[in-house]
């Protein structure tokens, strides 16, 4: 935890915080934050700054909040994903929240088990919990939007043409296509398939939208190391 992120309801007074969930744990057993210490913090969807110890103990942390500072600026990248097995979306929604894409967009394919979309994992809570952790190790505070889209021929249909009009489309498919460009500026909406891969008809349908596929090569990778490994590279 690089920044210990804040939620309004935590405030019991001016620039006054107290903490007694996990935050307070984590401060007290991997910080092992004294009085007087500081430490990073940052506001829901707000300014970071830092917190001083005023009091910590085995019930709570009270902290003296100064903010003056806005978070790291993100990329204009919005993440298309084929919603993956609930293991592996944990990691991603963590890993590219701490990247910097601040809108997923979690879709249905003809790889992608139904159940996945009664799983927990889905449950609004529990999205929240990952991208509050990737924010907290990126040091930001500014929530991604999380959209789901079941069907994937409304999906193309109803909100593609609003996400293609915003810059260029890319989608993610192992075998001889075209490199994975390097040093993406701009927005850009990245399309990651399920592990098995989108169907050819599928990928025909994003390429009948105006996606251009893109590779990493020819290895199948886990969807959240092909994720991570396509974000890297898109960073340049």
């Amino acid at each position: 935890m690089n920044l210990i992120l804040l939620r309004p309801t935590d405030f019991v007074g001016d620039g006054r915080v107290i903490l007694r969930d996990r935050r307070l744990r984590h401060v007290r057993e991997i910080h092992r934050a004294e009085l007087g210490d500081t430490l990073r913090v940052g506001v829901v969807d707000g300014l970071v700054g830092e917190g001083r110890v005023l009091a910590v103990g085995p019930e709570a942390l009270e902290l003296a909040v100064t903010l003056d500072a806005p978070p790291p600026p993100p990329p204009p990248w919005t993440l298309v994903l084929a919603l993956p097995r609930p293991p592996s979306l944990r990691k991603v929604l963590q890993q590219a929240t701490a990247i910097g894409v601040k809108r997923f967009v979690l879709v249905g394919a003809a790889r992608v088990e139904r159940s996945y979309w009664s799983s927990s994992a889905l449950r609004p809570e529990a999205i929240e919990e990952e991208l509050h952790l990737g924010l907290e190790q990126a040091r930001d505070t500014a929530v991604p939007a999380v959209e789901s889209w079941p069907r994937l021929h409304v999906f193309l249909r109803e909100r593609w043409p609003a996400l293609h009009g915003e810059g260029a489309s890319l989608l993610a498919d192992p075998g001889p296509e075209v490199t994975c460009p390097s040093g993406q500026v701009g927005p850009m909406t990245l399309v990651v398939g399920p592990e098995g891969g989108f169907i050819p008809d599928e990928v025909e349908a994003f390429r009948g939208h105006g996606c251009r596929a893109v590779s990493l090569g020819p290895r199948i990778l886990r969807v959240e190391t092909a994720v991570v490994a396509l974000l890297g590279r898109l960073l340049g």
